[in-house]
């Protein structure tokens, strides 16, 4: 699979006021948890996540076969890490890496 936007997870204070305008938008969310609300928004998730860094503003996350690997390459042309791959899901892993002027990008995968 070639790199796609997959999801895009924004970082929230107040979960049920933000809830409130993105279902405006995208209609009732497909997954409604304290932990995360999300929609499907054609081929891309759009999240909200109340525990996320609300300094760090949203992030996107391309989705890949191997999170390892494209971490990888990515540091080795000069990304940074700012959290390291964990599983969010069975079979699906996260990391949010930097590129060189601080802007966050993330990657979905195995």
């Amino acid at each position: 699979m070639s790199p796609t936007i997959a999801s895009v997870v924004i970082p929230v204070t107040d979960l049920a006021a933000t809830k409130a305008v993105y279902t405006t938008l995208y209609g009732e969310p497909h997954t409604d948890e304290p932990y995360y609300v999300g929609w499907a928004v054609g081929d891309v998730q759009i999240g909200l996540d109340p525990s996320g860094d609300v300094a760090g503003g949203p992030v996107a996350y391309a989705g890949v076969d191997d999170v390892d690997k494209a971490r990888a390459a990515a540091i080795a042309a000069g990304a940074t890490e700012r959290t390291a791959p964990r599983e969010v899901s069975p079979g699906s892993r996260i990391c949010v890496l930097e590129d060189t002027d601080g802007n966050a990008f993330g990657i979905i995968g195995k």
